[in-house]
C-alpha cells in the first residue's frame, strides 16, 4: 500500500491552474496537518477534513463560531484578577460521518470472520463506545466491532488509489479511494462534501460507492454523533486543552431517513441542535433502515453492487446553537429539521451551484496572480480562500485564530483577528470585518467589566477569550498585553477609512474607539519632562514581557487616542452619549502628543522596549538548531532579559504606523531588529517580509514571503495539526499587496510604492476602496491601476511613489516603477534562522 503526500505544483492547466490542493496515498504520517488543510467552513459551521469513515484520523472536529465549555483554571499561586474560568472550544456533533463495510456475495465472510448477512450487523442503539478510538484493522472506527463485514479503512486491505482534492473555486472537498478488502473484495469511493457559503447553517456530503470487477455486498451507514473521543495533543503548552464527554443529551428526533440530536454543555450553558436529511439512489434490493441513541442517529443502506452499479448516499446537515434561556431543546430542533429539508429541496447540485457563485463572487475581488512561481500562486490562493471562509457577514461573529479549522489556542480568539486578519478582510470583504468589529462591540460589557477589575477606566478587552471574558491564566500576556485595544481601535479606524460607513463609526465604531482610548489615559503616567509613558506592559514580542514604554504600544495606543478623538468630535451625540465631554477629548489629544517614543542615539534606532538595546545580547553561537522554539528549551527568567525576540514587534510598528518613521529610520531599525529575530512564532514572516520589501531586500522579502505562506502546506512550524495559522495565511496577502504593492493606508489615504521581485513577471490583486473595486497590476513595464467595475464619472484618488493619481472608470492609469535605491548588503539573521531561498 503505497503513501505519499503531494501538493499540486502545476499552473496554468485546464483542470489544475492553481487552484486545487491535493494529498495522495493514506498519507498516515500527516494526517492531522492534512486534515487542517481540507477542513471546510463559512464562518458558522466548520468541518474539519477528516475521513468519511472518521479514522484514522489527527483529531476529528465539528465547530460551530462560538460554541464552547468551560474549563476550570487552577494556578499553584492564586492572585487577584487572575481568570477563574477559561472557554474551550468542543465539537458539535458530527454529522460528516459515513462509514462503509463489504462483504463478499451471499453474506460469505471477509477475512475480519464472522457475519450473518450482507454487510455484517449494527451495534443495537445505545451501545456506541467512545468515538474517534482507533480500532484494530477489522473493526469499525469510533463504533466497535462489527461480527461481520470488512469496515473501509485505508490502512488495511489494498488502497490502489486514494487521493483528496480541495478545489478552491467550487469550495468542496472531493475524495476518490479504490480499495479492496484483505478478502480481494473491492470497491471504488467517490465523496464531495460542501459546507455552504450562502446557507448558514448547512453542511452537506454525497457519498457514491461502486463496485469494482465483481459483485460484493455493502453496508453503508450515515451517522449524526456526539461526543466524539478527541485526543490529547502533546505537553505543548501551545495545544489545546481537551474536554472529554461535553454534551449532555435533552432530545432526539427521527422520522424515516431524517433525525435530529440536540444537546447542551453544562457550564457555558449553551445548547446545539444538528438536524440530518437524506437522499438515497440504489439498485433495486437495497434495504434501508434507521436508529436513534441519545449520541447517535444513523441511517444503514444495505444490498448487493454489481459492476456499474452506484449506491449514492446524500446527506444534508443543518447546525444551530443558542443559549439555553434563549431556545428551548424543541425549537432549536424545529429550526434544524426546517434549514436541513430546505437544503434537501434545493439539492447537492444546487447547493454546488450555489457554492461556486458565492466564490466566483468573491474571488473576483480576493483572487491574486502571481506569473513565475507556480508554488506561491497556488499558496496565496489556499491562505484566501480560507480567509474567505473564516467568517460571515451576517450576525456577530468574529474569527479564531485557528478559524473553524482546528481546536489550537483552544478555539480561542487573539489579538491575531484584528492584527492580521482582518486588514485583510477590510480590503477583500469588508462586511465580514464588519460583523468581527462588532462582535467586539457586543462584548464590551465584559471588556468593562476587566478594565475595572484592573483598577482601569474604559475597557480592557481580553487577550484570550471564546465568550468574551479573559481566559489567559498567564498574566504577563493576559492582562499586561494590553496592546489588543489599540489593535481593534486599529482594525476600526482602517475599516471605518476603506468603507466610509459612518453609520458604523457613530455606533459600535465610537463606543470602541472611545472606551480603549479611556484605558490608556487612565493607565498611562506623565513624567516630570512633560512626556506620557506606559509602563509595564507586553508587547508582540512574547519573549520580552512586562516593559517599560513598548514602542508597538505606545505608537498604537497614539493612533488610538487620535482617532478616538476625531471620532468623538465627529460624532458629539455619540460622544455625549458616553459622557465624554471637550476636556477629555483635550487630554486624549494631550497624551497622544506627550507620547513617549523609546530611541537609541548612540546606536541610531529606536528601542523596541526603553532600555531594550542596552540588554545582554542572546548567545545564538552556543543555541542549537534543535532549541528552536526557544521557549520550549530556555526559561522565560532568560529570555526576557536578553536582546532575543520571538516574533517582529518594532517591525511591525513601523508597518502599522508607518509615517512616524523617516526611510533611513526604517532601513537601520529593521537591519538591527532582522538581527535578534529568531521568528519563533508564524505572526513574525509577513510584517518582517513587508519591511524587508520597503527598505529594498526583496530576495528576503521573497523568502520570507514564501515562509508564511506555505507556514501549512508544509507544515513549518510543525503546528498545523491542530488549525490553521489564519494570521499567517493573511499574511501571504498583507505580503503582496503590502509588501510587493507598497499599500499603505495608516494616513487614511490609499498609497502604494510597488517594487516587483526578480522572481515573478506580473503580480496583480484588487481592493475595495469606498465602494469601488480598485485592481493593480505590477509588470516590469510599471504598475497599472483600474477600476473594473466602475462608471465613467467614478473616482479613486492614489498615491504612486508620492505622485497623486486620480483613477477613474474611463481608463486605467499606469506608472513606471522607479529604480530602487541600493539598500547595501542584506542585513544578517541569527544563525540558522534565515527563511530558506527560493
Amino acid at each position: 500500500m503505497s503513501s505519499d503526500s503531494t501538493v499540486d505544483r502545476e499552473s496554468g492547466g485546464a483542470d489544475d491552474d492553481g487552484w486545487r490542493i491535493r494529498r495522495s496515498g493514506a498519507d498516515l504520517g500527516r494526517l492531522g496537518e492534512t486534515e487542517s488543510i481540507f477542513a471546510l467552513g463559512n464562518g458558522w459551521v466548520g468541518w474539519r477534513g477528516n475521513l468519511d469513515e472518521g479514522a484514522p484520523y489527527g483529531m476529528p472536529g465539528s465547530y460551530l463560531n462560538g460554541f464552547y465549555e468551560q474549563r476550570e483554571l487552577t494556578y499553584p499561586e492564586d492572585g487577584y484578577a487572575f481568570p477563574k474560568r477559561a472557554d474551550t472550544v468542543v465539537s458539535a456533533q458530527n454529522a460528516a460521518l459515513v462509514r462503509l463495510w463489504v462483504t463478499g456475495p451471499n453474506g460469505v465472510p471477509d477475512a475480519a470472520g464472522g457475519g450473518s448477512g450482507p454487510g455484517g450487523v449494527v451495534p443495537a442503539a445505545g451501545s456506541v463506545p467512545a468515538a474517534g478510538v482507533v480500532p484494530a484493522a477489522g473493526g469499525v472506527p469510533g463504533v466497535g466491532g462489527v461480527s461481520g463485514g470488512e469496515p473501509l479503512d485505508v490502512r488495511t486491505g489494498t488502497l490502489h488509489d486514494h487521493e483528496r482534492v480541495l478545489d478552491l473555486r467550487a469550495g468542496v472537498v472531493e475524495r476518490r479511494t479504490d480499495w479492496a478488502s484483505p478478502a480481494g473484495h473491492r470497491v471504488r469511493i467517490l465523496s464531495t462534501r460542501l459546507v455552504s457559503l450562502p446557507r448558514r447553517p448547512v453542511a452537506a456530503v454525497r457519498y457514491v460507492v461502486e463496485a469494482v470487477d465483481a459483485p460484493v455486498d455493502v453496508r453503508v451507514c450515515s451517522d449524526l454523533l456526539a461526543n466524539e473521543r478527541v485526543p490529547e495533543r502533546s505537553d505543548d503548552p501551545r495545544a489545546a486543552s481537551v474536554i472529554h464527554g461535553p454534551l449532555t443529551a435533552e432530545a432526539r428526533r427521527a422520522n424515516g431517513l431524517d433525525g435530529a440530536l440536540v444537546h447542551r454543555t453544562d457550564r457555558s450553558g449553551q445548547r446545539v441542535a444538528v438536524a440530518v436529511a437524506h437522499q438515497v439512489a440504489a439498485p433495486d434490493g437495497f434495504a434501508t433502515e434507521a436508529d436513534c441513541a441519545p449520541d447517535r442517529f444513523r441511517v444503514a443502506v444495505t444490498g448487493r453492487l454489481h459492476p456499474g452499479d452506484r449506491l449514492e448516499l446524500t446527506k444534508f446537515a443543518a447546525y444551530e446553537c443558542a443559549r439555553v434561556g434563549n431556545a428551548s431543546p424543541d425549537e432549536l430542533a424545529d429550526l434544524v429539521v426546517a434549514e436541513a429539508d430546505a437544503a434537501r429541496a434545493e439539492g447537492f447540485a444546487g447547493l454546488l451551484a450555489a457554492q461556486r457563485a458565492a466564490l466566483d463572487a468573491a474571488w473576483a475581488t480576493a483572487d491574486v496572480v502571481l506569473d513565475g512561481d507556480p508554488e506561491l500562486q497556488q499558496a496565496v490562493r489556499f491562505a484566501v480562500f480560507h480567509l474567505l471562509q473564516s467568517g460571515r457577514p451576517d450576525g456577530d461573529r468574529t474569527i479564531p485564530a485557528k478559524g473553524l479549522t482546528g481546536n489550537g489556542y483552544d478555539g480561542q480568539v487573539l489579538w491575531d483577528t484584528e492584527g492580521y486578519v482582518l486588514p485583510v478582510l477590510t480590503y477583500l470583504a469588508p462586511e465580514v470585518a464588519r460583523s468581527a468589529l462588532r462582535w467586539r462591540h457586543a462584548h464590551l460589557p465584559e471588556a468593562r467589566e476587566r478594565a475595572a477589575e484592573l483598577r482601569l477606566a474604559g475597557a480592557a478587552f481580553p487577550w484570550r477569550t471564546i465568550g468574551g471574558r479573559e481566559c489567559s491564566g498567564y498574566w504577563p500576556a493576559g492582562s499586561a498585553g494590553l496592546h489588543v485595544n489599540a489593535d481593534i481601535a486599529d482594525a476600526v479606524l482602517r475599516y471605518v477609512a476603506a468603507t466610509d460607513d459612518q453609520e458604523f463609526l457613530a455606533g459600535p465604531g465610537v463606543d470602541l474607539l472611545m472606551e480603549t482610548a479611556r484605558l490608556w489615559h487612565r493607565f498611562g503616567h506623565w513624567s516630570d519632562d512633560g512626556a506620557f509613558h506606559l509602563h509595564g506592559v507586553t508587547g508582540p514580542d512574547e519573549y520580552t514581557a512586562l516593559v517599560d514604554d513598548n514602542l508597538f504600544t505606545n505608537l498604537m495606543a497614539r493612533r488610538n487616542l487620535r482617532g478616538a478623538a476625531d471620532a468623538a468630535e465627529r460624532h458629539p451625540q455619540a460622544a455625549a452619549r458616553l459622557r465624554v465631554d471637550p476636556g477629555e477629548i483635550a487630554g486624549w489629544r494631550a497624551a497622544a502628543d506627550a507620547m513617549f517614543v523609546p530611541y537609541d542615539r548612540k546606536r541610531g534606532v529606536h528601542q523596541q522596549a526603553a532600555g531594550f538595546t542596552e540588554q545582554p545580547e542572546w548567545d545564538f553561537a552556543n543555541t542549537g538548531p534543535d532549541e528552536y522554539p526557544l521557549l520550549l528549551h530556555y526559561p522565560y527568567l532568560e529570555l526576557y532579559r536578553r536582546q532575543v525576540i520571538k516574533q517582529a514587534d518594532l517591525v511591525l510598528a513601523m508597518l502599522r504606523c508607518a509615517g512616524e518613521f523617516t526611510a533611513a529610520e526604517k532601513a537601520r531599525n529593521f537591519a538591527y531588529y532582522a538581527a535578534r529575530t529568531v521568528r519563533d512564532s508564524s505572526l513574525s514572516a509577513s510584517p518582517q517580509a513587508v519591511l524587508a520589501a520597503e527598505v529594498g531586500h526583496l530576495d528576503l522579502a521573497y523568502d520570507l514571503f514564501a515562509e508564511t505562506a506555505l507556514q501549512d502546506l508544509t507544515d513549518l512550524g510543525d503546528k498545523s495539526a491542530d488549525g490553521l495559522h489564519l494570521a499567517s495565511l493573511a499574511g501571504a496577502w498583507l505580503v503582496v499587496a503590502q509588501g510587493f504593492g507598497g499599500l499603505r493606508d495608516d494616513a487614511g489615504v490609499l498609497s502604494f510604492d510597488p517594487r516587483l521581485p526578480r522572481r515573478l513577471r506580473r503580480v496583480a490583486f484588487s481592493l475595495r476602496w469606498r465602494g469601488h473595486r480598485l485592481r493593480v497590476t505590477l509588470t516590469r513595464d510599471g504598475a497599472c491601476y483600474e477600476l473594473p467595475d466602475a462608471g465613467p464619472g467614478d473616482a479613486v484618488d492614489v498615491l504612486h511613489h508620492g505622485e497623486r493619481l486620480r483613477v477613474s472608470g474611463n481608463a486605467p492609469v499606469t506608472r513606471p516603477l522607479p529604480p530602487l535605491p541600493d539598500p547595501g548588503p542584506e542585513p544578517p539573521s541569527p544563525p540558522g534562522r534565515r527563511p530558506a531561498s527560493r
